[in-house]
């Protein structure tokens, strides 16, 4: 790795230049995937003829796949000691696949078109958490993952106001849409080409490829635990929506009660970054998942359409504070080695843990009412919470 890599941001002046690019590349990458994601349940049920049984069908096993990928990359990554093929390779892979669902004519194909694109995630993410820390200094990388998320979610508030400005002028032309969002798919792909520096990951050559958790310690695991615990009762932010609904909030409102969702989680991702650095992750994440666990009560009890704006917000805030603390710990726990697996098994954990806690959610949702669905989460939150105090190192 180059060292000049890591003794700029040790004066504390400047983000990494790998950082910069990548959050740039998360940015124009989220914009291209928000301009089409809340418009393909339509697309499929209007236009190629599905129903909602395809759209389970296809966002769960594109979502399997992604999660599984991710420690399969991360693993891999470490053991070849390069990051940069695998970054690129993933962006590239979701830059071709989603224009092609502007000229698809059936279901089966948009379950191919999305399956690309998750693998595409599946195949860059992990590897990139890993150069983010191999290309940053250790008291900086809060600010370098919570600048990272920020641009991520600049970029998913300004896709769908692009989308719906598009649609405004062009209504009748969703395929169009989907075509225009290869142009800044390739942006990111040139960009990375051109301007990325690989890094070279620290392990131990030689060695067969990791996919176990041997190589960490208790306090990895019990963290890994935590997160699991954590995740099953994060249901999809999908049901705060439709709760919003329930309360009063109108269709034409919800994308930009969901923009504001976005710029407030960007903001406070750039502000919690550097507290991160100065107080350790461990701290943030425990206000995080306590701001969660309340805000999830919160919207069990709402009676009116203006406490869904307020607690939408106090939402965006439980994100800001655990994001980059989440990834933070995780290089803190870890060390100089195999970060690419351990950033594998972050959010191969986080991803399978997901796969179910929406089931759960949707069924005590339907069966009991908002109370015992939203409770279960913010009960499993505080459970996650004892778990997370119970991990040494890292802050």
């Amino acid at each position: 790795m180059d060292n000049e890599e890591l003794s700029t941001p040790q004066n504390g002046q400047r983000l990494p230049h790998n950082v910069k690019l990548l959050g740039w590349a998360s940015c124009l990458n989220d914009i291209a995937s928000e301009m089409i994601f809340p418009l393909l349940p339509q697309f499929l049920i209007t236009v190629l003829g599905g129903n909602r049984f395809y759209l389970g069908i296809i966002e769960g096993v594109a979502d399997s796949a992604s999660s599984l990928l991710k420690l399969w990359s991360g693993a891999l990554s470490d053991r070849v000691a390069k990051r940069k093929g695998f970054v690129i390779c993933g962006y590239a892979l979701a830059a071709v696949s989603r224009p092609v669902i502007g000229i698809i004519t059936a279901p089966w194909q948009l379950f191919v078109a999305r399956a690309a694109d998750r693998i595409g995630k599946g195949i860059r993410t992990s590897p990139r958490d890993a150069l983010i820390a191999d290309s940053t200094a250790p008291d900086f990388r809060g600010r370098a993952f919570g600048f990272h998320r920020a641009m991520d979610h600049l970029g998913a508030a300004v896709g769908p106001v692009l989308a719906a400005a598009f649609l405004w002028f062009w209504p009748d032309e969703l395929r169009t849409l989907f075509l225009f969002t290869l142009i800044p798919g390739l942006i990111v792909v040139g960009l990375l080409v051109l301007g990325l520096r690989e890094t070279t990951a620290t392990e131990p050559a030689g060695e067969g490829l990791q996919w176990t958790l041997k190589p960490f310690d208790r306090n990895f695991r019990l963290y890994l635990l935590a997160l699991i615990v954590f995740t099953l009762g994060n249901s999809s932010d999908a049901f705060l929506l439709v709760r919003a609904s329930e309360l009063g909030i109108p269709t034409t409102l919800l994308p930009l009660l969901w923009f504001a969702f976005h710029v407030v989680k960007s903001g406070g991702n750039l502000l919690v970054g550097g507290l991160v650095d100065r107080v350790g992750p461990r701290l943030p994440m425990f206000i995080g998942w306590f701001i969660y666990a309340g805000v999830y009560l919160a919207f069990a009890l709402a009676t009116a359409a203006w406490h869904v704006w307020a607690f939408f917000l106090v939402y965006a805030i439980f994100y800001s504070f655990t994001e980059p603390a989440e990834k933070t710990l995780v290089t803190n726990l870890v060390g100089t080695a195999r970060k690419g697996l351990a950033f594998g098994w972050y959010n191969a954990a986080i991803g399978i843990a997901a796969l179910p806690s929406s089931l759960i959610f949707g069924v005590l949702y339907e069966e009991f009412g908002s109370l015992v669905a939203f409770g279960w989460g913010a009960g499993l939150a505080l459970v996650a919470i004892a778990l997370l105090a119970g991990v040494r190192s890292g802050n």
